[in-house]
């Protein structure tokens, strides 16, 4: 049994529910623990009876420790300075041999057990940004990325994800300040400060707009394999659908501007993505049709502010990293 849990609220529950679905997919054997972080979140999850999830609403888990910080932090930053406490509850009120932190913007394309099994009898798994190096921000954002994070209920891993939630009830900010960002940079000396830390080796899992450049994808027999320069062929455990957008117009942002994605990425793994986002808005529907599941679509004032961005995303559905839901599907 692999233990996964998540957090998100109204504002990206098709999200969460993709990445949910794209694990059942996978056919491994897990159960996932969703922190659901608002009431109308909680109350759809509920109703969509998940089969191997458990939901969990925000008054069962908060702390007194943590409603002290709430008022003093933005949503995102609170969401960050729950993360650790998340795995924490679910070690101790579950009982867990271990758990494993999923951001709910990532989509699986294989069972991730082959990434937990990297560990070996480590008690902690970390995974790398492995910034291509055009968009390396490790020294502002991080080495490492709190996005596929495992801890063992074990003597080592309770004294590091202790720390973590420490350091993050004290600070944790949308900025960088004093060699700290958000709960991330915290993990920097991770593999210096403790033992039994683990950094993930496969390139299969953590492909991100970041670093999506160095990759090659294609599809074989229905399985997506990545391949970086001067490695091996390897299958796409996940990707990370980082800074990916609702848009108005029936579109999408895939990610920040600043990112270049490979055609093949967009053509099988973001393509991928959308049709996941709609059987999950589906889904929803069928339960609350009024329910709301994406945050405020974004305005296309980058399509908008050039006249040939305009027509060649009118006339081909697509400008870089901004698409039409059907062009892609």
């Amino acid at each position: 049994m692999q233990n996964f849990c998540t957090l998100f609220n109204s504002g990206y529950l098709s999200r969460g529910l993709a990445m949910y679905n794209s694990l059942l997919r996978q056919g491994g054997d897990f159960h996932l623990y969703i922190f659901a972080f608002d009431d109308a979140c909680d109350a759809l999850l509920r109703r969509l009876n998940l089969v191997n999830a458990t939901i969990i609403s925000l008054h069962e888990f908060e702390t007194p420790e943590l409603l002290a910080v709430k008022s003093s932090r933005t949503a995102g930053e609170y969401c960050w300075t729950c993360t650790s406490f998340t795995i924490w509850h679910c070690i101790h009120a579950f009982s867990l041999d271990h758990c494993t932190y999923l951001d709910a913007d990532l989509l699986f394309f294989t069972d991730p057990k082959v990434l937990t099994d990297e560990m070996g009898e480590k008690s902690v798994l970390i995974t790398a940004h492995r910034y291509a190096a055009q968009y390396d921000q490790s020294e502002n954002s991080g080495i490492y990325c709190v996005q596929f994070v495992t801890f063992r209920n074990t003597e080592e891993g309770l004294a590091v994800l202790a720390w973590w939630m420490n350091a993050c009830l004290e600070w944790c900010y949308a900025r960088f300040e004093d060699g700290k960002f958000g709960d991330q940079k915290y993990l920097d000396d991770w593999t210096e400060r403790f033992a039994g830390v683990h950094v993930l080796a496969h390139p299969g899992g953590g492909v991100a707009p970041w670093n999506a450049i160095d990759y090659t994808c294609e599809n074989e027999n229905g399985q997506l394999y990545v391949q970086r320069t001067n490695t091996e062929k390897v299958p796409l455990v996940f990707y990370h659908f980082h800074d990916f957008r609702y848009c108005i117009d029936k579109s999408f942002r895939l990610t920040a501007e600043q990112y270049r994605l490979p055609e093949s990425m967009i053509r099988l793994v973001y393509s991928t993505y959308i049709k996941a986002l709609s059987s999950a808005e589906s889904q929803i529907l069928r339960v609350d049709p009024a329910a709301v599941f994406h945050e405020q679509p974004m305005v296309l004032k980058w399509i908008r502010v050039s006249l040939s961005r305009r027509i060649q995303f009118g006339l081909r559905g697509r400008y870089k990293n901004y698409t039409k839901r059907n062009a892609l599907t």
